[in-house]
């Protein structure tokens, strides 16, 4: 086999400069998520609460201020990027592992099954108050997960590698856990409790702290990491796993490991932040549009847009309405449904 070639000099320039340039767009936005709000905050008094905390340097600082920064703010950008660029990579490997350009992250039920979960903690009172929504939320998204894998197997064999056994697996699952969430609410909750898991259930930054952190950066990290490093791959799944096998791409193994990627990758952000709709829907077809379809320029573009729409909807979410932050997922719905409109009435010009 012929070594690889070596890239240019002058591919290598113009990777770095869009590399830093994408840094900084991504930056500069994290700024302004942290600057707009019901408060407005100057990006002085965000330069010094960041120098503060991460240089260890002492500027004064009004201690209100350096709480809505650092505590609220800062926290709520971050996750909001890491879960943008989570939910936009599964949307992506999805709808080239299915072939099917309506897939999306909860096409799997995972949502669904997060839903319960968040439910069954808060409301039906499962772990007795050791447990909490978060790690219920998680625990529910993998249980469905689980569950709907087991159906597409039982249902035509293949499980996660039979794309059309694992949609409409998808479908089933998602309506009973749909279900069961909507069974404990009525059964369970209080008018207080349902109105909190509702506003959850649309999805919400407002809980967001610095333990969320980490667990959603290294998920979103590692889940780009793992689709990147199967690029060439994924390029092969675009004719369909006949060609990538052919290519002598190992396509069971690489299906697997995408695909298990993917639901983690959801079943996380969802636990973390709610049900969030059309990211993983909207954003890959906007990347494809963007740079094409070679999945070494598609990967790192759509995990970007994600970043930078989830935080612009969550910018938003807070000054929409005066004096009330809005479910995040109602702005993600709001714009995403027009947009994926406009996506699909321009491929159906184009065949036509």
């Amino acid at each position: 086999m012929a070594p690889p070639a070596q890239k240019s000099p002058t591919v290598l320039w113009r990777v770095t400069g869009i590399t830093v340039i994408a840094l900084a767009v991504l930056f500069l936005t994290m700024m302004l998520c942290m600057s707009v709000g019901e408060i407005s905050m100057p990006f002085a008094s965000i330069r010094d609460v960041l120098a503060n905390h991460l240089l260890g340097l002492n500027i004064e600082v009004e201690p209100i201020d350096d709480g809505i920064i650092w505590n609220y703010r800062l926290t709520r950008a971050i996750v909001a990027a890491c879960c943008g660029a989570g939910l936009a990579l599964s949307g992506v490997v999805l709808q080239t592992l299915l072939r099917n350009s309506l897939a999306d992250p909860y096409l799997l039920g995972i949502s669904a099954g997060a839903s319960t979960g968040a439910v069954l903690v808060t409301i039906a009172g499962v772990g007795g108050g050791l447990v909490s929504m978060t790690f219920g939320a998680f625990i529910g998204a993998l249980t469905a997960f689980a569950l709907v894998a087991a159906l597409a197997q039982a249902a035509g064999g293949g499980g996660l590698r039979n794309s059309g056994q694992i949609i409409l697996a998808g479908i089933a699952g998602s309506q009973l856990f749909n279900a069961l969430t909507s069974l404990i609410i009525a059964k369970s909750g209080s008018a207080e409790q349902a109105r909190g898991i509702m506003f959850w259930l649309l999805g919400s930054l407002s809980g967001v702290r610095w333990p969320d952190v980490p667990i959603a950066t290294l998920v979103a990290i590692a889940g780009l990491v793992i689709c990147m490093l199967h690029a060439r791959a994924l390029d092969a799944f675009t004719f369909g796993a006949e060609s990538a096998q052919a290519l002598g791409v190992p396509v069971r193994r690489v299906q697997g490991i995408l695909m298990v990627t993917a639901a983690l990758m959801t079943a996380v952000m969802v636990s973390v932040v709610g049900a969030i709709g059309f990211v993983g829907l909207v954003i890959p077809h906007v990347a494809r549009m963007l740079v094409g379809v070679r999945h070494q320029r598609l990967l790192p573009a759509s995990a970007l847009i994600g970043a930078l729409f989830l935080m612009l909807a969550d910018i938003t979410s807070r000054v929409m309405i005066k004096g009330q932050v809005l479910p995040i997922g109602v702005v993600t719905a709001l714009v995403g449904a027009p947009v994926f409109a406009f996506i699909l009435l321009g491929r159906g010009k184009a065949q036509r």
